[in-house]
């Protein structure tokens, strides 16, 4: 448990790095490249596609034919833009998120590595296809995990407990093998998964909790969408921040554990020729018989002599 908050602690002072700040932000401005980019060469065509759309819905047209009748026509003009925006803002955030998130869990590894474990020896027992591969496997199992309980989120105690669960284990799977990836034999990712599985749940737990926290970003309801781009990028920053804390809490635990174990299975090695055993020393050695006294009052000879 001490190492589990040692490394709690340590992972939220980590935030206040400049370099974690400037990766959080880096998303905003991901977006706004993104936005800017896609506006630029699509967003003419995206407006007609979605005016096409309008008038071959008759539903829409009718809609739209009666807000004109009750003098709101303005809003016709803006409603296709609106569209668009609300369909390509999850785009522009989803893929901002993956281009930070690519690069955001080796950056905190490389940061907690350099500044605390320098001289932590790298064995490399993992590789970006194998993390790769983990990943995909494990967010597969996670959904089909979601899907077959999503007759459980009715019951009001279990739609607290079991997404988070669910969110939780994946977390744990894909930063347990990222984190240790570089630094650690695959025996030795092992043998720490397996020791501290119960500790990585928890907090893989905790961390899909807290990345639940940007939807509180929304609980003002109808006020959120009319705040919407102010409150998108808020959000987005929010979950950065709790990723990049995720990514620092698990280096900090794993890259501890790793050292502890390596310190309590190294082996001292003496080499053959340190020095001569005491056998060695004495093996030689045997008693002289007392010779004769040369005259009255001389001392006798000592009983013990090296051959």
């Amino acid at each position: 448990m001490s190492l589990l908050f040692d490394s709690f602690w340590r992972a939220a002072a980590y935030c206040l790095h400049p370099r974690v700040i400037l990766l959080s932000l880096l998303p905003l401005l991901l977006m706004a490249a993104l936005a800017l980019g896609l506006g630029y060469f699509f967003w003419e065509s995206a407006l007609d596609a979605v005016r096409e759309t309008f008038e071959s819905w008759s539903i829409l047209a009718t809609m739209i034919h009666w807000l004109e009748h009750i003098g709101l026509a303005g809003l016709k003009s803006v409603l296709a833009p609106m569209v668009v925006v609300f369909l390509s803002t999850p785009v522009i955030v989803v893929l901002a998120l993956l281009m930070v998130a690519a690069f955001m869990t080796p950056s905190m590894l490389g940061l907690v590595a350099a500044r605390r474990f320098p001289l932590l020896e790298r064995k490399h027992g993992g590789s970006f296809f194998g993390s790769a591969l983990g990943a995909l496997w494990a967010t597969a199992l996670a959904l089909v995990a979601l899907l077959v309980s999503i007759p459980l989120w009715f019951v009001p105690p279990l739609v607290l407990v079991v997404p988070p669960l669910i969110w939780g284990w994946l977390t744990y799977r894909v930063m347990s093998y990222d984190v240790l990836a570089e630094h650690a034999s695959a025996d030795e990712r092992h043998t720490l998964i397996r020791r501290h599985r119960v500790s990585l749940l928890g907090m893989g737990v905790l961390t899909g909790y807290l990345g639940a926290a940007p939807s509180l970003v929304w609980a003002s309801g109808a006020i959120a969408i009319v705040f919407a781009p102010v409150l998108v990028p808020v959000a987005v920053w929010i979950y950065t921040l709790v990723f990049a804390f995720s990514a620092l809490w698990f280096a900090h635990f794993a890259l501890a554990a790793l050292q502890a174990l390596r310190r309590q299975t190294e082996a001292i090695d003496v080499p053959a020729d340190a020095g001569p055993r005491a056998t060695d020393v004495i093996e030689d050695a045997r008693i002289i018989p007392l010779p004769p006294a040369e005259a009255d009052g001389a001392p006798p000879a000592s009983p013990w002599a090296r051959s």
